[in-house]
């Protein structure tokens, strides 16, 4: 065995994972940690000197996957993601760069690239954006089309909520969201009764039927991501992140291993046969 390959072995072992995992858990309790001026000014150092530590970690965990699996780093979009976050973290943190230090907290998002189920999870949202950008499309269209009409029908009993155009905006998309709507719609009841009509349309329709379409959209993208994934693993051998861990390989010559020994026994068997017919032919 190589020594690229040893070194493969070790980034891709299932404690080395759980060691990087642990890594990040901890540099997100120092940053939380760090919030607080009691405790920096009693354990600052320490505090700071660990940070540190774990960067420097960080810096040769990405040294050591960079060597293991070479191009097949570099065509990983999760390493470039890992990257970005750590040279975020390598720049200085005083002078113009000084508000780059807020950014170390971003070294938590590594958790996304380092969990398998967290990456399936964020690569089926974004297979799922085309299809929610047209969601979002029909939303906005049907926030500016209620907001037109509740300008021209409100517009004189509530001129607080739906006095011009933006603040009926502004209003529909408060109620959108569920704040503080029934106040805004019985403000508006003490004039007009019937307004009840357009606000529980507006609400089953923009938050109910709208909020299930996204759930619809994504669920939808993240089980065509797993059928991808089961299809490349079972038809190629290999699945969506080259590179990282077992291809494949191993087991697919196993399966033809298993298919050559079936196959060698129904040619015993049927040899077996043979004899038996030569042996004892029928009357």
């Amino acid at each position: 065995m190589t020594v690229r390959e040893r070194v493969r072995k070790l980034v891709d072992s299932s404690w080395f994972q759980g060691s990087v995992v642990t890594l990040i858990l901890v540099n997100a309790v120092i940053l939380g940690v760090e919030t607080s001026p009691r405790l920096m000014a009693e354990h600052g150092d320490l505090l700071h000197g660990t940070d540190m530590v774990i960067l420097a970690l960080f810096v040769v965990e990405l040294s050591l996957r960079a060597y293991a699996h070479r191009g097949a780093f570099l065509r990983d979009p999760w390493s470039w993601f890992d990257m970005v976050i750590v040279g975020l973290a390598l720049m200085p943190s005083s002078g113009p760069f000084a508000v780059l230090r807020v950014l170390r907290v971003l070294r938590v998002l590594r958790l996304l690239s380092v969990i398998p189920t967290l990456r399936h999870v964020v690569a089926g949202l974004f297979r799922a954006l085309p299809g929610m950008a047209a969601i979002l499309f029909l939303v906005v269209l049907l926030l500016y089309v209620s907001g037109v009409m509740a300008t021209k029908l409100f517009q004189d009993v509530s001129p607080e909520y739906f006095g011009d155009l933006p603040t009926s905006l502004f209003t529909l998309f408060q109620i959108s969201t569920a704040d503080s709507w029934s106040a805004i719609a019985k403000d508006v009841m003490e004039h007009q009764p019937l307004a009840w009509i357009f606000f529980v349309t507006f609400v089953l329709v923009s938050t109910f039927v709208a909020l299930n379409l996204f759930v619809a959209v994504a669920v939808e993208a993240l089980e065509k991501d797993t059928d991808s994934e089961g299809g490349g693993r079972a038809g190629t051998g290999t699945g969506p992140e080259p590179g990282y861990g077992p291809v494949g390989g191993n087991g697919q010559e196993q399966i033809l291993a298993e298919l050559r020994a079936l196959r060698e026994e129904v040619s015993a068997l049927r040899e077996e046969r043979e004899r038996r017919c030569t042996a004892d032919p029928a009357p």
